[in-house]
């Protein structure tokens, strides 16, 4: 089973806190349910050890790690 979560980070680039999301069965299903919750912080998406994509919230951009 594919173990995804996001990492807040902080206006100072530190980590905030963290969601699991398991409901994610590969990296385009839970890019989307990460774009569903932007909340005005930078995110990174991880499964496991893998960092997936990194979502800035300035821009609304998306970058493949």
């Amino acid at each position: 089973m594919p173990d995804y979560r996001t990492y807040t980070l902080g206006h100072d680039g530190h980590f905030q806190g963290s969601i699991p999301l398991p409901d994610c069965p590969d990296d385009d299903t839970a890019i989307a349910a990460v774009k569903q919750v932007l909340d005005g912080h930078d995110v990174e998406l991880w499964q496991l050890d893998r960092k997936v994509a990194v979502f800035d919230h300035k821009t609304k951009s998306v970058k493949s790690a």
